[in-house]
């Protein structure tokens, strides 16, 4: 028999066969499910006792008489009975030896010491086979401390090389060694014992021991051998399919955090600019699949991004792309550059079928979840923990990103902290080399737009945005949308707020609400006393409290309640307000909310701003809540323009108050001199 065996489903499951078969395993046999042997690998003798096996072990599965297989093949019925056993015992590997268990020589069982060590083994070296593993057979103990100590990562394995075979070194084993020996001694080994009485005290049988047992799992051995998180595992071969094979069929979600050190920039009364260095802030992405596209993105100024960042990530993939005024020269969008949903006006609100992203607590919000999969109505795959070469797309950009605008600014904190470019482009504590964060938003938005026109190799050459064209136009893949009553309440995304209609007919107090400590009432809720009592459902944009939007216990639509008193009119998101209502709470300010009551808190964070940089993250996000009204509020219709604030931030780019004052926005030069703009 020459050639890769193929073998039959050969059962002795007949009616009416004479057997003399006795054991139950040996009864019925599916050979189909052995793992084969080719054949071709053996030479000489070891294929020919091979071949010998397997036409014994094939008769006797047929239901043929031991006896006749007796003559059939020379061999005895003990050493028929012996192979079956060995091929029905089961290997490390979870499945049957099979035909493994028929080649000659080959060991299904470790080696079992049975005999005596004499004394003369200690003197000469010889005859210590298997000793190692009764003594920690005889000694429990000492088993469990090894285990122990390899869980701990007492010894690192170094891989030297696979060329010629697995080749690894064990470090640190000397101080594993004598630990090993003085617990030894603890559990009442004497001199006379093995091993203290060998010449090398039993280190070789120790690494051995240690090596195996480490190499026994691969995740074991790549934490031991250093490891922080691994990769590449299969999928199952009975898997769905996950590529994806049109646009918006399947996206990624992430969050990577910029390897660069920015700072904010605040002009006072007299036009003096101060600076401050901030914590590294939070770039969040929805990429497709198929076209390798770059939907939407936020960027959020925090230290750990939250359920309400995801929220805004998925807000800007859905909503039609806004072209951004850029103020630094000789920097835009380009010819080609741009975003699908701005070159493309039919993909506004166009939906995902599945949406990959990974077991940050954020990621798996209950809001986040209801936003995905009720709002939207996409699937939300959430892979296994520590594996972010399950999406290998949007992992890649980031890489990306990192090596054509982090890595090229100063103040790049670099990969790791031995990188080079990272002691290059440190700017000593000089402020003003730094990257201010309006600058940081427009080089990053230049930056996505250019990305999204830039041939890529897994596109045949193609760029995000021609494939997104070509599959969309050409093909005319089927694309779902957002339906248009979603599209006036994207407010809807954010988990319901219950809160019940209050009101005093004894104090004259009309119906309102209470959210977050501040009173929300509308024109219509405060003329009606029949809804007192009555639960609201109450939708917000965390971005924007001076409003919210109210239904009924039905689902019916109240409308826009307003905050009352000065949270109706000064722009603030959730976490200011809780901020100020916190230090209220301490009478550390003065009670009423005014315009004097903003200044003091904006000096309080600018105090401490000068000493902390998270402080300075605050400030900046504050000024950026004052200056500007968010672009999406919970109304719809013409947007308040935002009190005026005697601190000003050089970072926003346009304000409110400035854009109905001029049509025309002036560039700046960017403050680090050089850099950037030339290959966007």
């Amino acid at each position: 028999m020459d050639g890769i065996v193929v073998f039959s489903n050969m059962l002795c499951a007949g009616k009416g066969r004479k057997m003399n078969r006795r054991r139950l395993d040996l009864l019925n046999i599916d050979m189909s499910v052995w793992p084969a042997v080719d054949i071709n690998a053996l030479q000489g003798s070891q294929k020919d006792a091979f071949k010998r096996n397997l036409t014994a072990v094939e008769l006797f599965v047929s239901g043929m008489h031991v006896r006749k297989v007796e003559d059939e093949t020379g061999l005895n019925r003990r050493q028929l009975y012996r192979l079956l056993e060995r091929c029905m015992t089961q290997a490390d590997d979870g499945h049957l030896y099979g035909f493994r268990g028929l080649l000659k020589h080959s060991r299904i069982a470790e080696y079992v010491r049975t005999a005596k060590l004499s004394a003369t083994c200690s003197s000469t070296g010889q005859g210590l086979v298997g000793a190692f593993a009764v003594l920690l057979e005889s000694y429990p103990p000492l088993a469990d401390w090894l285990k122990r100590k390899i869980r701990e990562h007492a010894v690192v394995l170094d891989q030297i090389n696979t060329d010629a075979g697995f080749k690894t070194r064990l470090r640190y084993l000397g101080r594993l060694h004598d630990g090993f020996l003085q617990q030894c001694r603890v559990v009442g080994i004497t001199a006379a014992d093995y091993p203290l009485n060998t010449d090398r005290m039993g280190i070789r049988s120790l690494s051995a021991y240690v090596k195996s047992e480490i190499l026994r799992n691969f995740s074991v051995a790549a934490h031991a051998a250093g490891a922080q998180r691994l990769k590449g595992f299969p999928r199952p071969v009975d898997s769905p399919v996950s590529a994806a094979l049109h646009p918006y069929q399947v996206v990624e979600f992430d969050g990577h955090r910029l390897d660069v050190r920015l700072k904010i920039v605040i002009r006072d009364p007299l036009g003096f600019e101060q600076e401050f260095e901030i914590e590294r802030i939070w770039l969040l992405v929805i990429i497709d699949v198929c076209t390798r596209a770059v939907l939407g993105y936020h960027l959020a100024l925090s230290r750990e991004y939250s359920r309400y960042d995801v929220i805004k990530t998925i807000e800007k993939a859905l909503t039609p792309h806004r072209p951004r005024a850029f103020t630094l020269k000789e920097l835009g969008y380009g010819a080609t550059g741009g975003f699908p949903s701005g070159k493309m006006p039919e993909l506004g609100y166009a939906i995902w079928e599945r949406m990959r992203l990974d077991n940050a607590k954020a990621n798996l919000a209950s809001h986040t979840m209801t936003a995905l999969c009720e709002f939207i109505g996409c699937a939300a795959d959430a892979g296994p923990p520590h594996h972010p070469d399950d999406r290998p797309y949007v992992e890649r950009f980031f890489g990306t990103i990192a090596s054509t605008l982090s890595s090229r600014l100063p103040g790049y904190t670099g990969s790791n902290p031995r990188d080079l470019r990272r002691a290059l482009a440190d700017p000593k504590g000089n402020l003003r080399l730094f990257v201010s964060l309006s600058e940081m938003e427009e080089l990053m938005e230049a930056s996505i737009a250019s990305y999204n026109a830039t041939p890529h190799a897994g596109l045949n050459g193609r760029t995000p945005l021609e494939a997104m064209e070509y599959l969309v136009r050409g093909k005319g893949h089927m694309i779902f949308w957002l339906p248009e009553s979603k599209r006036r309440t994207l407010c809807l995304m954010q988990t319901a707020h219950r809160c019940r209609v209050r009101g005093y007919l004894a104090q004259g107090t009309r119906p309102h609400i209470n959210l977050f400590q501040v009173r929300y009432t509308s024109e219509l809720l405060a003329a009606s006393s029949a809804l007192l009592g009555k639960e609201l459902r109450v939708y917000y944009n965390s971005d924007d409290l001076r409003t919210v939007r109210a239904f009924l216990a039905d689902g019916s639509e109240l409308g826009i309640l307003k905050a009352q008193g000065a949270w109706g009119e000064i722009s603030h998101d959730l976490k200011l307000r809780q901020e100020i209502m916190k230090l209220r709470g301490k009478k550390r300010l003065s009670f009423t909310i005014t315009q004097g009551f903003i200044d003091r808190f904006v000096e309080d964070k600018k105090a401490r701003a000068k000493h902390s940089r998270r402080s300075a993250s605050d400030l900046g996000r504050t000024l950026r809540v004052l200056a500007d009204a968010p672009t999406t509020r919970s109304p719809t219709g013409p947007s308040q323009p935002a009190t005026e604030n005697k601190f000003t931030s050089v970072d926003q780019a346009v304000t409110p108050s400035t854009a109905q004052v001029r049509s025309k926005i002036e560039p700046q030069k960017l403050t680090i001199g050089s850099g950037y703009t030339t290959s966007i």
